[in-house]
Order: C-alpha cells, then structure tokens, then sequence
C-alpha cells in the first residue's frame, strides 16, 4: 500500500511547481520536486551573481531560476509553495492564486503527509529551547525523534524515513503558522507578546495566526498554554488544554522549588543546569507536553545534562571549577541583559563586536549589577565602557574593565583571570560581522578556544 507521501508526491507528476524562497530549506523541497518529475521554477529576491552554489546545481538538475530583481514577474504556476517568511496575501502570490494557483507550504505539505505524531510549539519567546527540550526528553525515553520546523531541519524529504511509532518535534513560526490547515496532536504556546509587527499587519493577525497550531486539532487534541501569560490564559483548544504556571496554581506549577504536575513533584529547579527563571518555565511546558510519554525519572535526567540549544546561554565546558557559557545569540543589549540575569552571581563577561550604531547606555547598570571582571573587544568596546562608566552605580573596586582589542584575546584574557567557581560568560551585547560571518560562527569558534584550554 502506498503512503500518504508517495500519493501526493506522484500526483504532483508533470505539475508546473513555483517555489518561492530558495533558502535553506526550500532547497530540498526542490530537489524532491524534481525528483518526481515536476516542472519547477525557483523564485528568489537574490541576484544571480550572489547565489550559492548549492541553487545553480539545483539549475543543473533542471529548476528553472527566476531571480533578482522582479523575480515573481511572469511567474505561471498551478502550485506555489511559499517561503514562511513571505506573507500570504502578498501581492504576487495573490496575483497568482488569482490565476488558479493553489498556494502551500513545505510545511504544511509535511503536516498532511506525515505518518507519526506531531507535537508542535510556538511562541514569542521559549521556542527553540522548549521545542528542543521534548525532543531531548523523548529521545532519552527511548523514541525516534525527528526534529525540526523553524529550528532548522526540514522535515519533509525526511518523511519516507519516518515510522508510525516515531515522533516529529516541531517548532513553529507565525509565518508557518499563517495559513495552515492542520494543527498537531500535541501543541504547546509558550507565551505571546508583539513581535514580528513589521511584517503582519497587527497584533491581531499574529495572535491569529498562532492560534492555527490548536485551531484544526479535535477532541483528541492536547493543547498546552501558559496562565501567566494574558493573551495565552484565554485561548481554549478542540480537545484537552492544560495550563502551566510559574506564578500560580496549574496542571504544571512551582511549589517551593520544586515544578509539579497534577500535585506530583517532578523535578526541582535546582536540578536544571541551564540558568535563569526562563528556562524554568520553559521546562515546565516541556513536561506538559510529554505527559503519558516520558517518565519523570527521564525528565530529571535531562534536567541534570542537557547544556542548552546551542548559542543559547549554552554552558561549553566546567574546567577547574570554571563554567564557560556561549551567548553568542546576543547580538544586542537587551540579549546580554537577559542573559546576565540568568545568573545568581555576579559573572565575568567577555563582551563587544560589530557597530549596529545602536545604543548601549542600558547595558551599563546592568553590567555594574551583575558583572565583576569586563573583558571588551571588537568596535563596541568603547560603547560598552562608556555606558559602565557613565554609571552612578559604577565602582571600580568592584568591577574590573580590561580592553583587549578583539575576540580572541579577550576570551583568553577571561579564562585566564577566573577562578573555581566562577562563571564565564561569553555574550557580546553586539553583532558578529566584524570578525565571524555571523553569531554560529563567532559562537563555534568561542567553543574551540575553550576546549583547547
């Protein structure tokens, strides 16, 4: 008998296939178009002279290209897949589907075509590392576990590999979310808050549009929301929903230290390696989702190893007493001020890079509160400094600045002056352009300098 997947795919056969975005992961989308013996064209904003190589060898597969300027002009298709990123209602894609096209997603494809159980999470913040914690959770209860969605991986060519009996681990953005007529077995919302008001219309379309990862699902459906949160406290799903609070009483809550669920303890926060009272909630969700399929005793277990998504607040190595951690994510102020409250002690922080020209006067109180050696390099230095110093709270008896010019030198400098039971912080408040081709690469290289301490 054949499967969901190969049915659809064989009946795409000879189909004039438009795929807008050719990103990271509409790439293998292409190739299994091709593969199946669709007429495709790839549309992307990119000149010709900038594409990857990895797009013109999806020309010599035969993809016709349309790129550059005016790339969705003359475009005729009888089936579009649109980026996530690009709106549903813009006006190319509505010229389209005013033409007869039928407009879809990568992912929403995967939604229909999937054979196991989807859980699924969405949010304004919490995403990636809720999202990752299940998937880790089930992974060490024994289950395969495909993760991917917004997080990175795209899980479509991944269908053929996938069993019943597994489980998909999917993150979701708004722009995912928009238009999808499906919604997972298993869903949670982290919290929502403005964000992303630069592309949807409003506040409502956004609210709106997260609200399509437990609109479609039936009585069956587990959603899973956070109380504390008012715009998540009102939403109700088709099936069961369940609450998690950091603040009050909920199926999953905080007594004394300790995250219960249905009045059961599970896990104590102190158990949680990585840091701060975001994480915590953001365990709490976890543990809602997993219900019925993970025992506590792996919840723990998890709780005690896992090191964080990486990039994220990431703990790398404990040397000699020492905890290095990789916050190359924070590529802002207000980044590295969340990253800096994580911590019940004041930390060494390694700090500065590439010049948005944005300002940095909000980072000084926070880095006279929670920092007790500076060590600054790259083109925001300066700003980074000026702001500490510029201080009322600033004492230079109690917080040591040392400029060392750039990256390198400073991470060496930091791991030099600490001591056991000190916490070394990599998070930059800054861009990484100035030396690294972006954050993952400045993070990566961090994590090479201290495993070679």
């Amino acid at each position: 008998m054949s499967s969901a997947f190969e049915e659809y795919f064989a009946g795409l056969k000879g189909k004039k296939i438009a795929v807008l975005g050719l990103g990271v992961s509409n790439r293998p989308l292409v190739r299994l178009l091709l593969e199946y013996g669709c007429d495709v064209v790839g549309c992307d904003r990119t000149p010709r002279e900038k594409l990857d190589p990895e797009v013109l060898e999806l020309e010599k597969l035969g993809c016709r290209l349309h790129v550059g300027d005016g790339y969705l002009e003359g475009v005729e298709a009888e089936l579009l897949f649109r980026t996530p990123g690009m709106h549903p209602n813009n006006p190319a894609i509505e010229a389209l589907r005013g033409r007869g096209a039928q407009v879809t997603s990568e992912m929403e494809v995967f939604f229909e075509v999937c054979p196991c159980t989807i859980l699924a999470v969405t949010g304004s913040d919490g995403k990636t590392t809720t999202t990752t914690l299940i998937s880790e959770m089930l992974k060490a209860a024994g289950k395969t576990v495909w993760l991917g969605g917004n997080i990175g991986t795209p899980l479509l060519p991944l269908v053929r590999q996938m069993k019943p009996g597994d489980y998909a681990v999917v993150e979701l953005s708004s722009f995912q979310l928009m238009d999808m007529k499906r919604s997972p077995q298993r869903a949670v919302i982290t919290n929502l808050a403005p964000n992303h008001l630069d592309i949807h219309r409003d506040m409502e379309e956004y609210v709106d549009a997260k609200k399509n990862i437990f609109r479609h699902q039936d009585s069956s459906g587990l959603l899973i929301l956070n109380a504390d949160n008012a715009i998540t406290a009102a939403f109700r799903g088709n099936g069961q929903t369940r609450f998690f609070s950091r603040l009050g009483k909920a199926h999953v809550c905080l007594e004394e230290g300790v995250i219960c669920r249905g009045g059961e303890k599970v896990l104590e926060t102190s158990d949680i390696l990585i840091p701060g009272v975001h994480n915590v909630e953001n365990y709490m969700a976890a543990i809602a989702m997993v219900e019925g399929l993970v025992d506590d005793d792996v919840i723990r277990h998890v709780a005690r190893t896992f090191g964080g998504v990486e990039h994220r607040i990431e703990l790398v190595r404990v040397k000699d007493g020492v905890k290095f951690y990789n916050d190359s994510i924070a590529s802002s102020p207000s980044r590295t001020i969340a990253g800096l409250r994580s911590f019940r002690q004041k930390v060494i922080l390694i700090a500065g890079g590439y010049d948005k020209h944005i300002p940095y006067d909000v980072l000084g109180p926070e880095i006279c509160a929670h920092v007790k050696k500076l060590f600054l390099g790259g083109a925001t230095g300066e700003k980074i400094r000026a702001a500490v110093l510029a201080c009322p709270e600033y004492d230079p008896r109690e917080l040591e600045i040392v400029d060392c010019g750039s990256f390198e030198p400073a991470v060496r400098a930091a791991a030099a002056a600490a001591k056991d039971g000190d916490v070394v912080l990599m998070s930059p408040a800054s861009a990484a352009f100035d030396q690294f081709k972006n954050f993952m690469v400045r993070g990566d290289f961090y994590k090479k300098l201290v495993k070679e301490l």
